[in-house]
């Protein structure tokens, strides 16, 4: 009898955590599809545009490609974020809310050629 119980309740247990891990996916997902997208392609050790105006207060989602055959890292100290993206692939950054200003970031496998700006601004 005991054994019968604790089967009958883990299935109900496990259902339940189903559901609820299906319901935290699918919110997570809806948070994230309303954030403003930007992309960036990595190209021969540059970042283009090399300037990326982007809504201040506001998260968004960088997509970084990289479509040089070798890595390179996306750092910012001001962003505080650091991503490697490997040759051929692509990554995706999320950035902000910013408050409105400039925030460099530059590729640390490439520094003196892979160099770009954020640029939050208002929306007026």
């Amino acid at each position: 009898m005991t054994i019968n119980f604790l089967f009958k309740y883990t299935q109900k247990v496990s259902s339940r955590l189903r559901i609820l891990l299906i319901l935290t996916f699918w919110c997570t997902n809806l948070s994230y599809a309303d954030k403003p997208t930007f992309e960036i392609i990595i190209e021969n050790h540059l970042f283009i545009p090399s300037e990326v105006f982007v809504p201040a207060n506001t998260k968004v989602k960088l997509i970084v490609h990289n479509n040089d055959p070798t890595p390179e890292e996306f750092e910012s100290y001001e962003l505080n974020r650091e991503k490697v993206v490997m040759g051929k692939q692509k990554a995706v950054i999320f950035i902000g809310p910013l408050k409105p200003g400039k925030y460099p970031f530059f590729g640390e496998f490439f520094p003196t050629t892979a160099q770009g700006t954020i640029i939050a601004v208002d929306e007026q």
